[in-house]
């Protein structure tokens, strides 16, 4: 069986999911999309935005677990526009150091609320 997490510090979830599923070692967190935690409401149209309030919910859910950004083992990005990359990229790494986890980025044709990034990640107990 399997725990879940969840926290006010990130989104809640738009629909039946959990924001992270435990494992015992493993952390499964669902796909975040800009929501700011307090208004469920975008943070901004701008991508670097976005991308960085992303970010900032995995963080918390993260913390919420007892881990941080080091923990994560692969991420996948999906991105409504593949032009977004580098933005997105660049705000990604500011949250990371090496060693970098695996990733994926992928272009899709619409993510849900008219999210332009979406990140989804593993991460990893020690």
């Amino acid at each position: 069986m399997f725990n879940t997490i969840s926290t006010d510090k990130a989104p809640a979830a738009i629909g039946p999911y959990s924001q992270a599923v435990d494992l015992g070692n493993l952390l499964f967190i669902s796909g975040q999309i800009p929501l700011d935690p307090n208004t469920q409401a975008f943070v901004s149209s701008d991508v670097r935005e976005q991308a960085e309030q992303v970010m900032k919910n995995v963080g918390a859910i993260l913390s919420e677990a007892g881990l941080d950004y080091k923990h994560i083992a692969k991420a996948n990005i999906y991105l409504a526009n593949m032009e977004d990359f580098q933005a997105v990229n660049e705000v990604y790494a500011s949250f990371l150091s090496e060693p970098y986890p695996a990733r994926a980025a992928i272009e899709v044709s619409a993510l849900p609320k008219g999210a332009k990034v979406e990140i989804e990640a593993i991460a990893v107990k020690e």
